[in-house]
């Protein structure tokens, strides 16, 4: 059972960055997905997720037309493309399950700096 972060990295002010995560030994078809980033010296920062066959998705006021989650379920993959970033998004980015049983990835580590 694996979720595995990818795609983070630096990025100046008003730029863009898309993350994926690749999950792995479990139905991903099947499960709620969410994106949590925890920032230096803060406790863990729900941002988004996305249900299963519908495709519903919420998100976090401070990401509300800027952030979007998707998710292809043939690859296995969820996705959030994080748009007009700002210093404040820097953080480490985790994916994981929305419900029980949570399964978290290792993170990608997002900085946003000039």
């Amino acid at each position: 059972v694996q979720l595995v972060e990818s795609g983070g990295g630096l990025v100046q002010p008003g730029g863009s960055l898309r993350l994926s995560c690749a999950a792995s030994g479990f139905t991903f078809g099947n499960s709620d997905m969410s994106w949590v980033r925890q920032a230096p010296g803060k406790g863990p920062e729900w941002i988004s997720a996305i249900t299963t066959v519908a495709g519903a998705t919420y998100y976090a006021d401070f990401v509300k037309g800027r952030f979007t989650i998707s998710r292809d379920n043939a690859k296995n993959t969820l996705y959030l493309q994080m748009n007009s970033l700002q210093a404040e998004d820097t953080a480490v980015y985790y994916c994981a399950t929305w419900k029980k049983p949570y399964i978290w990835g290792q993170g990608t580590q997002v900085t946003v700096s000039s």
